[in-house]
C-alpha cells in the first residue's frame, strides 16, 4: 500500500466528470476506474456485513484484497451478521478492520437501552462517532447503497458530495433484479439472517423480518442509522 495521500478537495466540475465517466462503465470497470482516479490510501470502504454484501465486496476482492475495508462494530450485532463477516472475509481473502464505539459511550447506551427511546441517539454513539474518528483522513468513501432501497437512497448518484468527504455509490443503479442475478450467477453467500425473512439487517435490538428496509428500525419513521445522510 502506497503512504498516506493528502485529503483532497473534488470540485463540483470534477465530480459531474466524474460521474458521466462512471455512467457508462460496468460494476467491474467503476471499481478499477477508482483506484485509476484515487491512490488505495484516499479511498475509504465500508461495510455492514449485512443481507448482500456480498455483491460489493466480491467486486473489490477481484480488483484490490489490499483495500481496507471498515466494519462498524456497534456491539448489538446479530451472532449471524459476526459469522457472516468472518465467512466473507476468508471467502474473499478480505482486508477487514473494526471501529467501535468509546466503552464507556457503548456502556451507557446498554444500560440506557436507548435504542428503545431514542434509536438515533444509539446510532449516533455507535455507529455515526466511531467511523467520524477516521473519515478525516480520507477523500472518498465507498458504500454499496442502491437507489431502490429507499427514498433517500433514489435521490443519490454515483459520486456525491457530503460534507467534507466525496461519497461513491458504483451499485447505485443496480435494480433489485439485477443484483439478484449477479448473487446467483456468481453463487454468492446471502446472510443466513435472509432465509428467516430478514432482508435489511442492523443490530438485533432495532431488526425485525420485513421486506427491502421495511423492517429496520420498527414502529418508528427512522429509514437511515445517519452514516449515509
Amino acid at each position: 500500500m502506497s503512504e498516506i495521500a493528502e485529503k483532497r478537495t473534488i470540485s463540483e466540475k470534477e465530480i459531474q466528470k466524474l460521474n458521466k465517466k462512471y455512467k457508462t462503465l460496468n460494476l467491474i470497470d467503476r471499481i478499477k476506474a477508482l483506484y485509476e482516479d484515487f491512490d488505495e490510501s484516499e479511498i475509504m470502504l465500508t461495510s455492514s456485513f449485512a443481507a448482500t454484501s456480498a455483491f460489493l465486496l466480491k467486486l473489490f476482492s477481484e480488483v484490490n484484497t489490499d483495500q481496507i475495508i471498515y466494519f462498524i462494530d456497534t456491539g448489538y450485532h446479530f451472532d449471524e451478521t459476526l459469522n457472516y463477516k468472518k465467512q466473507l472475509s476468508e471467502t474473499y481473502n478480505l482486508n477487514v478492520k473494526s471501529v467501535k464505539a468509546l466503552a464507556h459511550e457503548h456502556e451507557f447506551t446498554t444500560k440506557d437501552k436507548t435504542w428503545s427511546e431514542n434509536p438515533d441517539l444509539c446510532c449516533s454513539i455507535n455507529k455515526v462517532k466511531p467511523l467520524e474518528v477516521i473519515k478525516n483522513k480520507y477523500t472518498i468513501w465507498v458504500s454499496g447503497l442502491m437507489e431502490w432501497q429507499s427514498d433517500h437512497r433514489n435521490s443519490l448518484d454515483i459520486f456525491e458530495q457530503r460534507g467534507d468527504i466525496l461519497k461513491f455509490y458504483p451499485l447505485v443503479d443496480v435494480s433489485k433484479q439485477q443484483r439478484d442475478d449477479f448473487i446467483k450467477a456468481h453463487d454468492l453467500p446471502f446472510h443466513p439472517l435472509v432465509d428467516k425473512g430478514y432482508h435489511s439487517i442492523g443490530c438485533q435490538h432495532c431488526t425485525v423480518p420485513g421486506e427491502d428496509r421495511n423492517g429496520r428500525w420498527n414502529n418508528n419513521p427512522k429509514t437511515e442509522c445517519g452514516l449515509h445522510l
